[in-house]
């Protein structure tokens, strides 16, 4: 049977979340999907799969990938205490970076049927979604050959990252993301090796503007911009 594809996105915005419930959260919704392509299967059916596309800010903290090294996280567990700062081992690729407040947080959790099978794609997609966002505010970026992410002045010293990603997909679906910083305070980056690139800079849309904007206006930048490269259709924007 032909897998009948479905291109809608339902936007969840849910606003500053805890990290460790924000995963369950994508957890919850990746089975979903899941379970209704297992079911589709076992029974013959072709029953459309939901895509989500989740909008957040987290409180600081680091998270450590799956492949990531523990020693690149430079503070011990009485600094990050004294900074509260939480720490968590999470299933996402990569390895070590940081979230917290003035960053925007996109966790897409799609059904890649729906729009093709191919996880490199789906990373430079992700990428150009970014770069995409950032040009429409007048700053030029782009990909790295080497590295996973969105940067400026590749391969410059002057070289540095304004978007970290990281991905986790279970049969075609994705869960984690990326975290794009915007207004966010860069000295906590100074805590880690960020994605194990020692040497690299860290910038933010603030810095490179020098003025604030608000993650509301950015987030909806980038929807408009992930909606054409994906071409697919929001369907619905609920906000918590």
């Amino acid at each position: 049977m032909e897998y009948k594809k479905n291109n809608q996105v339902k936007i969840l915005s849910l606003g500053n979340i805890d990290y460790s419930k924000c995963v369950d959260l994508q957890k919850k919704l990746q089975k979903e999907i899941i379970d209704i392509k297992l079911f589709n299967r076992k029974n013959n059916l072709n029953k459309l799969t939901p895509n989500y596309l989740l909008i957040v800010e987290h409180d600081h903290v680091y998270t450590l990938g799956k492949s990531g090294n523990s020693e690149n996280l430079l503070y011990s567990k009485s600094e990050l205490q004294e900074k509260n700062i939480q720490f968590h081992e999470t299933s996402r690729g990569g390895d070590i970076t940081y979230h917290g407040p003035g960053q925007l947080v996109i966790y897409p959790i799609l059904d890649l049927e729906n729009f093709f099978t191919d996880i490199h794609k789906y990373l430079r997609f992700l990428e150009l979604a970014v770069i995409n966002t950032l040009k429409d505010l007048n700053i030029h970026s782009s990909n790295n050959p080497n590295k996973t992410g969105v940067w400026l002045d590749v391969g410059k010293t002057s070289e540095r990252k304004i978007c970290a990603m990281g991905v986790k997909v279970s049969r075609w679906v994705t869960m984690h993301g990326l975290a794009l910083n915007v207004n966010c305070d860069l000295e906590f980056f100074n805590g880690i090796v960020p994605c194990g690139l020692d040497n690299r800079n860290v910038t933010s849309i603030k810095n490179e503007i020098q003025e604030s904007i608000s993650l509301d206006s950015v987030s909806k930048i980038f929807i408009k911009n992930f909606l054409e490269i994906f071409n697919s259709i929001l369907v619905d924007w609920v906000e918590d």
